[in-house]
């Protein structure tokens, strides 16, 4: 019987698992990621909220990647959300036309985060919803979850995914109207009101 010596020069341990987060607000976060919708459009709306823990605490580095139709219930096609200058390098921003539907939105220092998009059309027999992606400290996966906007009673009451879901919990996906074409969606990863989160197979 062979033994490999593990212990000598070259051999090194492996690296320990660990969460997803916060490291990678140094690199994924770029210059303009709330601003999906070009500039002006009539259909723009801003979402906006806090991101949560399980203490209630806001998260100051946690990352959101939005997706989303446009009005018409189309997925965009067009690429461009993070243009760069093919000289430098550098970030050159949305070209302000196209509707890419992506942005990625780090929260500020006191767990906030927005982003002005179109407010999205219908798909299928589905109310209008963003679907998100959150990135936090503490999770070990990222975690996806819809915020679906008011205005359809009736489109949200038949949604074949509200449509399943307790009262309670339904409201944790269909987000707040403050005013006109103004949205507050408040994201708990746990504990009390948490947030419904999805899972893919």
């Amino acid at each position: 019987m062979t033994r490999i010596d593990t212990t000598g020069p070259g051999n090194v341990p492996p690296t320990p698992s660990h969460t997803v987060g916060p490291f990678y607000g140094y690199a994924l976060p770029f210059p303009g990621g709330e601003d999906i919708a070009p500039a002006g459009h009539p259909d723009t709306v801003t979402v906006h909220g806090y991101v949560y823990d399980g203490e209630g605490r806001p998260l100051p580095d946690a990352l959101l990647e939005l997706w989303g139709p446009d009005p018409g219930g189309n997925v965009p096609a067009a690429d461009g959300s993070m243009r760069r200058d093919p000289a430098s390098g550098g970030f050159l921003g949305r070209n302000g036309v196209e509707f890419t539907g992506f942005g990625r939105i780090q929260t500020d220092a006191n767990g906030h985060w927005y982003a002005r998009t179109l407010r999205p059309g219908a798909r299928g027999r589905s109310a209008p919803y963003l679907s998100v992606c959150v990135f936090a400290r503490g999770l070990l996966v990222h975690l996806f979850t819809r915020i679906y906007l008011p205005g359809d009673e009736a489109a949200l009451a038949a949604d074949p995914l509200l449509s399943r879901l307790g009262t309670g919990r339904r409201d944790t996906l269909v987000a707040g109207e403050e005013g006109a074409g103004t949205y507050r969606f408040d994201i708990r990863l746990q504990g009390e009101g948490e947030t419904v989160f999805l899972e893919f197979q």
